[in-house]
């Protein structure tokens, strides 16, 4: 029960990706022909938390469950990593129309599809796993 102010917020996570229609791939298709704003506002939104919670992270105001600082480790900076790492993942979005994200929600709305991305995101998890002690990044 002390966890379940976790899956109390995965819920309403998942509501929130459902109702901006952000498992849509007709968002993601407008999105990918420049057609629409939407899916950049939200993504452009999701940035904006992102930087805001990292800060709290930074500052010691947001602790983990036991009460610690979250001391998140600085990554080495890697231009040619990123690039290739950013066209795989932009490459697999845009065949799949599914960002890796809300697979989850989206295995709630059409189950076989949403099976298909999870297991390519798991197989591609799983490659670099196996390559990434070769990269040079």
């Amino acid at each position: 029960m002390k966890n379940i102010k976790f899956l109390i917020l995965g819920v309403f996570f998942a509501i929130v990706l459902s109702k901006v229609q952000a498992i849509s791939w007709y968002r993601f298709y407008e999105m990918f022909k420049f057609q629409s704003f939407h899916m950049f506002g939200i993504i452009g939104g999701a940035v904006v938390i992102s930087a805001i919670i990292m800060q709290l992270f930074k500052s010691g105001k947001i602790k983990d469950i036991h009460g610690n600082k979250i001391i998140p480790t600085p990554k080495k900076k890697g231009f040619i990593s990123t690039i290739f790492g950013g066209t795989l993942f932009g490459l697999g979005w845009g065949i799949s129309g599914a960002c890796a994200a809300p697979v989850f929600v989206i295995l709630g709305f059409k189950f076989l599809p949403a099976l298909i991305i999870l297991l390519g995101a798991l197989l591609g998890a799983f490659l670099y796993g196996l390559v990434s002690k070769k990269l040079p990044n």
